[in-house]
């Protein structure tokens, strides 16, 4: 049977003038050249479409149902005479389509044959990945303030010119305390954080998470029977936003969501698979001991803490607590975009000793076990006193450290001790 591409797809067109580039752009072009099928992955309204429509000569959006009625029905045939490059967008409407690009992948040759697009983790909608081999991952992220400003790498990220031994550079503007929590309440999200300001940002972002808790998760139920208690999900999420960027014990936030274990396991597992939440592991290593294997719990986007539990940027600044925890927010989503691009291909940690009597917020890992460890302060200066962990774990490792840096508010970069600087956190898009 033959399904007409002229009515399940329609043709990609060259993006408007107003389309900001992204980091991934140059790698998943370089990547797409030579390989067959590639995927984005990413939350929901991240910039994947956005994306994906520029590398493709063809597209079908599976979420609208005169285009996926198709797919459900035959994949294959669906498939079949489509216009290459193909973009296949939320392939996790119809995951049937995955085993049609396997086989056709395996049917076929040549690169830059197929893209897809997806907003949830693929072992939530199928048991067995059929994809393996076949199609490659590249994770998307919302944009960081390097891409919202279309600020070019240059040197490299952050991490790769902290690891050559370069000074962090300012950029031509430098925030207060209140501009880096705007920044962060503006989101990373392409649609509030370049097209909207003010009542219609927060209403976006807080629409999202209602949206997130009463609908999105339905995608991901096992039975169309059986339903989420939206409240109690909202719950949850409240109490894992008041504890992102926390070492907290997972007891302490399912107990003040007033869930138990196993319910806050499952909301925990939704949380991830809709690509909103993740954890940062603890790094551990067999020459220090007593290092603490709890992970770092993150909302994926800063201003997705505000939005869940309805904060402005002054609520956030009366509460020292969450204060700290959205600037920590802020700086990982700084970093998670560029670490595809990163020449030294960094794996993010954090460290904690037993009783917490040493703790680093982050600490990038590179090749052959060297490390730069990265502490943020809401503060304006940085003193060496903040800089002792850093202090403490160089003397550990020896010359396995690489760099320390004091991430803070204020406007100057300076010497804290051998190898440590503190830099202002806008340095991170220098």
């Amino acid at each position: 049977m033959f399904y007409g591409y002229d009515y399940v797809c329609e043709m990609a067109i060259l993006p408007p003038p107003d389309y900001v580039s992204r980091l991934l752009d140059p790698i998943l072009e370089e990547l797409f050249e030579q390989l067959p099928a590639m995927m984005l992955v990413g939350p929901r309204a991240a910039g994947k479409t956005r994306t994906a429509e520029r590398h493709v000569a063809t597209v079908v959006r599976l979420e609208r149902s005169a285009e996926a009625a198709a797919f459900a029905g035959d994949a294959d045939a669906a498939l079949r005479d489509m216009p290459e490059p193909l973009l296949l967008d939320e392939w996790q409407a119809v995951p049937e389509v995955l085993g049609a690009v396997r086989r056709a992948v395996d049917a076929g040759s040549g690169s830059r044959r197929f893209l897809l697009t997806g907003s949830v983790r693929a072992r939530m909608t199928t048991k067995v990945w059929p994809a393996t081999g076949r199609v490659v991952n590249l994770a998307m992220y919302p944009m960081s303030q390097r891409e919202l400003l279309s600020i070019p790498l240059g040197e490299g990220t952050f991490i790769d010119r902290l690891a050559d031994g370069t000074r962090p550079a300012l950029p031509a503007e430098a925030p207060d305390l209140r501009g880096y929590v705007e920044l962060a309440l503006r989101s990373g999200f392409p649609e509030p954080a370049l097209q909207l300001s003010g009542e219609p940002r927060k209403a976006w972002l807080e629409s999202y998470v209602d949206n997130l808790v009463s609908h999105d998760v339905e995608q991901l139920e096992a039975s169309p029977t059986r339903r989420r208690d939206t409240r109690r999900l909202r719950r949850y999420m409240e109490a894992y936003a008041l504890n992102s960027a926390g070492v907290a014990n997972h007891r302490t936030i399912y107990e003040a969501a007033e869930v138990n274990k196993e319910t806050a396991a499952a909301y925990e597992d939704l949380l991830h698979d809709l690509l909103i939440a993740e954890q940062i592991p603890a790094w551990t290593s067999n020459r220090l001991k007593r290092l603490t294997k709890q992970p770092k719990r993150y909302l994926i986007d800063p201003a997705l803490v505000a939005a869940t539990l309805k904060l402005d940027v002054a609520g956030v600044l009366r509460d020292g607590s969450l204060l700290g925890r959205v600037i920590d927010s802020f700086v990982v989503a700084q970093l998670r975009p560029e670490l595809i691009a990163s020449s030294k291909r960094p794996r993010l940690h954090h460290l904690r000793t037993a009783q917490g009597r040493h703790e680093i917020d982050l600490i990038a890992e590179l090749s052959e076990g060297r490390l730069i460890g990265i502490e943020v302060k809401a503060g304006g200066a940085a003193t060496r006193d903040d800089a002792r962990h850093l202090a403490w774990l160089r003397e550990e490792i020896g010359e396995r450290f690489v760099a320390g840096v004091v991430l803070h508010t204020g406007p100057r970069v300076y010497e804290l001790g051998e190898r440590i600087v503190a830099a202002p956190i806008c340095t991170l898009w220098g």
